[in-house]
C-alpha cells in the first residue's frame, strides 16, 4: 500500500525559518559565553565560527527537514531532459 505524502505547507516554512534562527542563536551564544568565560581563545572561536558553525547549521537544517517532511525518498526524483538546440539556420 502506498503511504499518503502531503507537501508542507507555509506553516512548516515557518517553523524551518524559525528553527534555524534559534538553532544560529543558540550556537552563537554558547560561543560567546565559551569565548567570554574564558574556555576558547579568539583564534580558536574564530576557527570554530568558520569552520564548525556551516557544518553544524547544514546538520541542523537536514533534521528540520526530516522532522517537517521536507525529506523526499528516491520515487520524487525524475529524470530531466534538455531539448537540443537546433540551429537557428536551415538545414
Amino acid at each position: 500500500m502506498d503511504s499518503l505524502r502531503v507537501a508542507p505547507g507555509p506553516n512548516a516554512d515557518g517553523a524551518f525559518r524559525s528553527g534555524m534562527m534559534a538553532a544560529a542563536v543558540l550556537a552563537l551564544a554558547g560561543l560567546g559565553v565559551l569565548h567570554w568565560s574564558g574556555q576558547l581563545t579568539l583564534v580558536l572561536t574564530g576557527v570554530v565560527l568558520l569552520l564548525l558553525f556551516p557544518v553544524y547549521l547544514v546538520v541542523v537544517a537536514s533534521a528540520l527537514s526530516v522532522w517537517l517532511g521536507y525529506d523526499g525518498d528516491m520515487s520524487d526524483l525524475r529524470p530531466v531532459y534538455r531539448e537540443p538546440e537546433r540551429s537557428q539556420r536551415g538545414p
